[in-house]
């Protein structure tokens, strides 16, 4: 028997439609070691991925991921984001690569905003279109910034961050955010029926971590945080062959598509004894360990739906 395993890392169980899982799919989970861990993005990747220090940076990680000069500096993601106002104040609609930009949106608003920066000893640019960063001085406070996937959809103001170390980044963001309002490129992004970049979003802040570690020999993900974690943990990325692979699938919002093109073949795989164990990571934090030896345990009942257990 093969001693690959595989780990699929998928996102909240709630972001999944609430239908019956398919008999085989059932009985699997429904038999599997389950156990039940933080929930979020951060704690979710440090099940996998051992960073010392803890306190890592997403700035400073997929810097090096971009441009592979992060070294000691210390960075801070200003990602361009789109904000559309409502009743209550304005909502983050999109922000990074859910904008898709393109290398001349950089070269119209990334020289714009520089100047805004430089005063402060910050410089700003954009190794890729989607991901702009700040670097900074090293003795810069820092207040704590929300993660975009938390603001997203919701009141911006709720968000900014606070106390007197986050006054200077509210006051930047404001005067970026009418820099932006202004600059004719965006009233051709409109014009095109693109949403223009109104607004950007800090957060990630933070140097390189010391050290980066794994027990999966194998990363596939699209997503450029993930890359980095891995390259630094010195595994391959997206390799032909996942043996002892960690899948992310995080991007999936339909259950079908989890349980007939995901989670089946691989457990017909286990049936077949060429894939040792199945994980599944939730972001909610649920966790289920799959073997073969499971197959015994006929007391076990079905899982009915990802939502019942």
């Amino acid at each position: 028997m093969t001693h690959a395993k595989a780990t699929l890392l998928l996102p909240a169980r709630n972001r999944f439609p609430n239908g019956a899982l398919p008999a085989q799919v059932a009985n699997a989970l429904g038999r599997a070691d389950h156990s039940e861990g933080e929930a979020g993005e951060p704690a979710q990747l440090r099940r996998h991925f051992d960073v010392r220090p803890q306190a890592w940076s997403a700035a400073a990680l997929t810097r090096q991921h971009d441009a592979n000069d992060a070294g000691d500096s210390l960075w801070l993601r200003a990602d361009p984001a789109n904000v559309a106002p409502d009743m209550q104040g304005a909502r983050l609609m999109a922000s990074a690569e859910t904008l898709r930009l393109e290398q001349d949106d950089v070269d119209a608003l990334v020289p714009a905003l520089q100047p805004l920066f430089a005063g402060f000893g910050f410089r700003l640019d954009a190794p890729t279109p989607s991901r702009w960063y700040l670097r900074l001085p090293d003795d810069t406070p820092l207040p704590a910034f929300a993660a975009p996937e938390t603001v997203l959809g919701d009141d911006l103001f709720e968000h900014l961050p606070e106390g007197e170390h986050g006054r200077r980044w509210r006051s930047l963001l404001t005067e970026a955010q009418v820099l932006l309002h202004q600059h004719p490129w965006n009233e051709q992004r409109s014009a095109q029926g693109k949403r223009p970049v109104n607004s950007l979003w800090f957060w990630g802040a933070g140097r390189l971590p010391g050290s980066v570690q794994t027990g999966h020999a194998q990363v596939r993900s699209r997503d450029a945080l993930l890359q980095a974690l891995a390259q630094l943990a010195g595994v391959r990325v997206d390799g032909e062959h996942a043996v002892d692979a960690l899948v992310d699938l995080r991007q999936l919002r339909s259950l079908e598509q989890l349980t007939r093109d995901a989670i089946t073949p691989l457990l017909d795989a286990i049936a077949r004894g060429e894939l040792r164990e199945l994980r599944l990571d939730f972001e909610d934090g649920a966790q289920y360990r799959i073997h073969r030896g499971q197959r015994w345990r006929f007391w076990k009942k079905p899982l009915a739906t990802l939502a019942n257990d």
